[in-house]
């Protein structure tokens, strides 16, 4: 009988009689709850991906290089510190040093870049996510090699240390977009490698890994002595 009527009305009234159900049709969300939660999710693996550029995207647990295990651990040791405290602000100066280090990188990288013509491209391109898989690149065998090739005849990377594995992936799609021979001739012309003077004196300003754990470590011991010190100063991101 109601679906009768409801149906009458809406034929011949002029005023709708299922206005509210209407209404409510409009009000209900598009998307589930889950569905933002996971969009929302996704979207905060990017905003750290882009932050703190892991040098191996694909690790979840950012333990199997030591410098992303280094990083990892400041991170999670100051999330768990008191805003304000000395302790906070040394790890946070700890922390902005290695993503400096890690932007360095990516800058020249993206310089190449657009100097090979990818102007519109280059984020793009640059953009390593964490489901990187290895099982879907097109070159896997000939981008570690291009990998090692600009380790140890170029600049670009820091030659004490293994490269990073996230430009692995951007090699493979350079291989793919037919650039990526072009890009190693850009990058020995631009960083030229640096004899063992040059070195040591770009060293100087290299993150020391077994320091930055020690201090993490003092930062754990000695957090509850610095917050009885009663140090009051306003929060830092």
């Amino acid at each position: 009988m109601g679906a009768a009527f409801k149906k009458f009305c809406i034929r011949f009234c002029c005023c709708c009689c299922c206005e509210d159900d209407e209404d409510e049709e409009e009000k209900r969300p598009l998307l589930s709850h889950d569905t933002l939660e996971y969009f929302d999710r996704e979207a905060k693996k990017r905003r750290d991906q882009e932050t703190n550029l892991w040098n191996e995207p694909g690790d979840p647990s950012h333990s199997e290089r030591d410098d992303d295990r280094t990083l990892y651990n400041l991170l999670q040791t100051r999330a768990q510190t008191q805003r304000g405290t000395h302790g906070y602000r040394r790890l946070s100066v700890d922390i902005e040093a290695m993503r400096d280090m890690r932007r360095e990188v990516r800058d020249k990288w993206k310089m190449i870049l657009e100097n090979l013509g990818f102007m519109a491209e280059a984020e793009s391109l640059l953009t390593v996510s964490t489901s990187a898989s290895y099982d879907r690149m097109r070159n896997a065998a000939v981008a570690r090699s291009l990998l090692q090739t600009l380790h140890t005849e170029t600049s670009i990377f820091n030659r004490k240390e293994a490269p990073p594995e996230r430009y692995l992936f951007i090699l493979d799609r350079l291989i793919y977009l037919d650039a990526a021979e072009d890009f190693v001739a850009k990058a020995r012309r631009f960083y030229p490698p640096k004899d063992d003077d040059d070195d040591e004196e770009d060293n100087t300003g290299r993150i020391n890994l077994p320091l930055l754990l020690s201090r993490m470590n003092q930062n754990i011991s000695g957090g509850e002595d610095e917050d009885e010190e009663g140090e009051t100063t306003g929060p830092e991101d």
